[in-house]
């Protein structure tokens, strides 16, 4: 395929993937592909947006000028790329608040950068999930802006940001964020949590839906699946953070009182 046939279709790419379309024949010649690129970088036609990954300008545009969609550029940073946490709120229209960090996930050992005023940051797929297809699953493929974005479900999202809430924007962000989901795949949700393997992470999961018990329509037989699986021994809501709080002895879960009052809604 031909450079610019190829940019035409592919707003931005990674240089093996446009590699294995630029062939000369049956021969596979990377070093030819790069030096494609890099006449076509030269000529203003292509923005090296990090090593391996590029945007296509646009006719009428300058590389200073063209404005990259971050969620693509998550996807891409890594073959298995999959916008994910907060900016999978994000990316959904779910996010209570704004914000430039784009948590993306992938097993391979990328590395945070900035890019386009964004930060993009590399969380490692939790190891129970590595070698299950498609990373344990609940991830969509979604066009966005002339490509296509991989990014996790509503419902692998909140059991990842309660299992991770760094990567969520903390407690309150989560709490605001969730909340404005109008529905759930609860069994979807349950099935996901299960496969983290975290005992912790299912009592998170079962807290947060009887907290919301009605706006979610949550039924006695989603609590019951989820407690079966609680931990054996009272734990804190954050790992690693022992924050004050209150037993909910159903889930073994220490909360802190402002998650358990939502003290945050008080505020006007």
């Amino acid at each position: 395929m031909k450079p610019l046939d190829y940019f035409a279709a592919h707003p931005v790419f990674r240089f093996d993937d446009f590699a294995s379309a630029h062939r000369e024949g049956d021969a596979f010649r990377p070093a030819s592909s790069m030096e494609a690129l890099k006449q076509h970088v030269r000529a203003g036609n292509l923005l090296r947006i990090r090593r391996g990954l590029y945007a296509v300008v646009p006719r009428g545009q300058t590389p200073g000028t063209v404005a990259v969609d971050p969620y693509v550029v998550a996807s891409l940073v890594a073959p298995d790329g999959v916008v994910a946490y907060h900016g999978a709120l994000q990316f959904h229209g779910r996010a209570h608040s704004l914000a430039r960090r784009v948590p993306f996930l992938t097993c391979t050992r990328a590395k945070p950068f900035v890019f386009g005023g964004s930060e993009f940051v590399p969380v490692p797929v939790p190891p129970p999930l590595r070698l299950l297809p498609d990373q344990g699953g609940g991830i969509l493929v979604m066009p966005r802006n002339g490509a296509t974005v991989r990014v996790t479900t509503l419902e692998r999202t909140l059991v990842d940001v309660l299992d991770a809430p760094r990567h969520g924007g903390g407690w309150e962000e989560i709490w605001r964020s969730l909340e404005a989901v109008e529905f759930f795949d609860l069994d979807a949700v349950i099935d996901y949590a299960f496969k983290l393997g975290s005992a912790v992470t299912v009592a998170k999961v079962g807290f947060y839906l009887e907290q919301h018990r009605e706006e979610l329509m949550v039924e006695d037989r989603h609590l019951d699946r989820l407690h079966q699986r609680i931990p054996a021994r009272p734990l804190y809501l954050e790992r690693g953070r022992r924050e004050p709080g209150r037993l909910m002895n159903r889930w073994n879960l220490i909360v802190p009182e402002r998650v358990l009052r939502r003290t945050w809604a008080e505020v006007t």
